[in-house]
């Protein structure tokens, strides 16, 4: 995993320094009891998000984060350390979006992503749209989450 390839910053990002098979790993994030309670309380009220004593007889043998959450917190690290601050353009969307192990109390989570496409755009050739898989993995190097991002970013003036 190459943290340091990014030849500028993401403040002077642009379409062309998305380079397809580039592979880079980013930040972190500690998730306690009462953050995935509180995210759960406001946004996904199931008692294996919001009661550890109900989550402790559940499907999952214990309290665990939202899907929804863990989708955050990716996002998170990823406009953090990835994407363009300058050149974004948004997106259309995400793909295979897929939560692959629970999220428990105390783990930290990684962003691991990797550059799969980069276009030119054909209708609007000022700009391009970058296919970038992105995955989080847990302390213990299990991939917890995972999708695919896109993203439209302005091509260099």
């Amino acid at each position: 995993m190459d943290q340091t390839a990014f030849d500028r910053t993401r403040i002077d990002r642009f379409f062309e320094d998305y380079v397809p098979g580039s592979e880079y790993e980013y930040g972190s994030a500690t998730l306690s009891q009462s953050d995935i309670i509180g995210f759960a309380e406001a946004y996904d009220p199931q008692p294996f998000h919001v009661d550890p004593t109900a989550a402790a007889d559940g499907p999952f043998d214990g309290l665990i984060a939202s899907g929804w959450q863990t989708a955050a917190v990716m996002m998170r690290l990823f406009a953090d350390h990835y994407l363009s601050h300058t050149s974004s353009l948004g997106g259309p969307g995400v793909d295979e979006l897929r939560w692959l192990k629970p999220v428990r109390p105390g783990d930290t989570l990684t962003l691991r992503v990797k550059i799969l496409e980069a276009r030119t755009s054909r209708s609007k050739p000022d700009r391009g749209l970058v296919h970038t898989r992105a995955d989080l993995v847990n302390q213990d190097g299990d991939q917890v989450f995972g999708c695919i991002v896109i993203n439209i970013l302005r091509r260099r003036p």
